[in-house]
């Protein structure tokens, strides 16, 4: 069993590990073959459009076959094909072709990753964040190490290198033991969709939380292309993504350990964390050099890291307990798939004809307006406007504010 949990880890690390080299530095590619910030820009935002679907495709098959590790083989093995046809596209048409059925089986690897942790420590004394820190080492060590290599033989590399790794994800996957017990998934949580529009504060705090997450999709899109076209290399931009991520899950224990459940608390702490984003984006519009950009990214894990802790937190409280499932959905569909669409396209078209400083100048207003929504929210609440919407009345009395 001991060898199973390190397999465990290791599949974490590979995973998290091939993903950060298509998030910071298959962008580059793009350019290199011809295509401009906005064609890039829509590449990267078919993969939050496509996610929409494909993340219920899968749970749907994971949930009826109870078998989650072969479902992620499958896509493991999807990816890896449909990679290798991505990097030997020759016109546009075929890129993007091929790009869309990448998505399909790369976009909810994730999700599907958190299962199988979940999965696998169900009934032991393993926690959860002991495994999700090696997909956080995967990611930052993966992007500090690949890019001298990139900066040596060329951005031509990824294929070979995004392949190696998926390959060992792929053994890391085949040395765990089958699992002799269900996987318990929640049903698929659309039904309650309809009740969550009729809750006016949550449906504010979901109107927010784009604004603010609009941003964050231009920065991790167009980054590494702020940090070239500054005449930085490919190493300065693996420091980048390294910073950016390597102090992530410290952020989520400290969250976990100290944050009070509290309505005004948490609306308070993600007033306060969008206020940092709008000095991120306006110190990345300030930026001159590489180095400046790199060292900025340490921001992230504080930002990103705070702000979704506590927007899943909250969603807990805002929603009714009947309605989590739709709740928790809601929110992670705003984050990464509404706010990965408009972002990808408004980025780039932003990058593509005013440039890279009027895209932050641009997510400056946006974050702008969004913190202020949460600080109005925050005043609602703290002066006990606020009365928790509940299906059942025992639930309002569980609402401590």
């Amino acid at each position: 069993m001991q060898s199973s949990f390190t397999s465990l880890k290791w599949f974490n690390f590979f995973v998290y590990g091939t993903m950060v080299l298509f998030t910071s530095f298959f962008q580059l590619y793009l350019q290199d073959v011809g295509m401009n910030k906005l064609e890039i820009g829509s590449v990267i935002s078919l993969g939050a459009l496509v996610s929409i679907f494909a993340n219920p495709f899968w749970g749907i098959w994971t949930n009826r076959y109870q078998n989650i590790r072969r479902i992620v083989l499958i896509m493991l093995t999807g990816t890896l094909l449909l990679s290798q046809l991505v990097f030997q596209a020759n016109t546009y048409e075929m890129i993007y072709i091929s790009i869309i059925l990448f998505f399909f089986f790369q976009g909810p690897l994730f999700a599907q990753s958190n299962t199988i942790i979940l999965s696998y420590i169900d009934g032991t004394t393993y926690r959860f964040k002991s495994f999700r820190l090696w997909g956080s080492l995967g990611w930052a060590i993966t992007a500090l190490a690949v890019g001298p290599i990139i900066d040596r033989t060329g951005v031509s590399i990824l294929s070979y290198l995004f392949a190696a790794l998926l390959l060992a994800s792929m053994v890391s996957l085949l040395a765990l033991p089958k699992l002799n017990h269900s996987i318990g998934m929640a049903p698929l949580p659309f039904r309650g969709f309809g009740k969550l529009f009729a809750n006016p504060f949550f449906l504010c705090f979901i109107l927010f939380g784009i604004l603010v997450s609009i941003p964050n999709t231009m920065n991790t899109t167009f980054m590494s292309l702020y940090i070239s076209d500054l005449g930085g290399s490919k190493t300065m931009i693996g420091l980048a993504v390294f910073l950016s991520s390597i102090l992530e899950v410290g952020v989520f224990v400290l969250c976990e350990r100290f944050l009070k459940r509290k309505i005004s608390v948490l609306i308070g702490c993600l007033t306060l964390v969008s206020a940092l984003y709008v000095l991120r984006w306006w110190l990345m519009a300030d930026a001159t050099i590489p180095l400046e950009v790199a060292l900025i990214q340490i921001l992230h894990s504080i930002t990103f890291g705070g702000f979704f802790y506590v927007g899943a937190q909250l969603t807990r409280l805002l929603v009714p307990r009947p309605y989590q499932s739709s709740g928790q959905a809601l929110y992670t569909l705003t984050w990464s798939g509404i706010s990965g669409i408009l972002g990808g396209i408004l980025g780039g078209w932003l990058y593509q004809n005013l440039g890279a400083l009027s895209m932050y100048q641009g997510s400056v207003f946006l974050t702008f307006i969004g913190t202020l929504g949460f600080g109005f929210m925050w005043l609602f609440v703290i002066r006990g406007r606020y009365q928790p919407v509940s299906e059942e009345p025992a639930l309002v009395e569980e609402v401590e504010l």
